[in-house]
């Protein structure tokens, strides 16, 4: 899901910039990567973290902002990445856009996070994703039972129920 979403968002900029899908060169694709990464403030986030996947880390060799904790490169991408342009969609709290944006960091580095967090991501980005967002209340009330130890099994059929 994740990789197809960023995919799209790629793709509807190569088309809003003039090229058809497959049309660019591979390294010319990476020249235009690196200057949307180089300026995330002017770029819708999606936009943002397609083009950090199609650079790699000169450091660690992964994919730029997602490489392991420690690497510089990677922390310095990470970070300028929540300088990009986030817009709610229409129709859905404000707010949700950002909690996707931060799920989708935590889902495609998991490895740079605390289990705890992982799984509290996993089991709402899809709720997100289809324009919900939960209340502090009931955010809380799943945290605490992730830190009791409860599984994505246990926790996935009741989350948004109230149970």
């Amino acid at each position: 899901m994740l990789t197809r979403e960023l995919a799209g968002a790629w793709g509807r900029f190569l088309s809003a910039e003039g090229f058809s899908a497959g049309e660019l060169p591979a390294e010319e694709e990476v020249e235009l990567a690196r200057m949307v990464a180089d300026e995330p403030d002017r770029h819708p986030w999606r936009v943002v973290d397609a083009a950090l996947d199609l650079l790699g880390c000169a450091e660690c060799g992964g994919p730029l902002g997602r490489g392991p904790l420690g690497c510089g490169p990677c922390q310095l991408a990470d970070g300028f990445r929540y300088s990009a342009i986030e817009i709610d969609r229409p129709g859905v709290p404000p707010g949700n856009e950002h909690a996707i944006r931060v799920g989708f960091s935590v889902l495609r580095a998991p490895h740079r996070q605390s289990a705890a967090t992982v799984l509290g991501w996993r089991l709402n980005l899809p709720h997100l994703m289809a324009g919900r967002l939960p209340t502090t209340a009931q955010a809380q009330a799943l945290r605490a039972r992730i830190n009791r130890g409860a599984t994505y099994a246990e926790l996935a059929p009741t989350l948004f129920t109230g149970s």
